[in-house]
């Protein structure tokens, strides 16, 4: 069973869910919308925390901040497919 929350919006975001769902949109439920923006929020949130680890990995490595690797890349790759 589904879980479910029950939203309280203003007049104006109520008019913008109605405006993206129904028969002429890409949503046929608001329900449908407001998942897919949910979902489109997370994934930019899981890309920002990505891209963050990045980042301070390439700060680390340009500080010398490194330990050398003395393992098998390529075989530490295949274990992670």
């Amino acid at each position: 069973m589904p879980n479910s929350i029950n939203l309280s919006l203003t007049d104006e975001l109520r008019a913008f869910v109605d405006a993206n769902s129904g028969d002429v949109t890409h949503y046929a439920t608001p329900s449908e919308f407001v998942r897919d923006l949910l979902r489109q929020q997370k994934v930019r949130q899981e890309a920002t925390a990505a891209r963050d680890a990045i980042l301070g990995g390439y700060e680390d490595a340009a500080a010398g901040r490194t330990v050398p690797f003395k393992g098998d890349l390529r075989s530490l790759m295949k274990k992670v497919k």
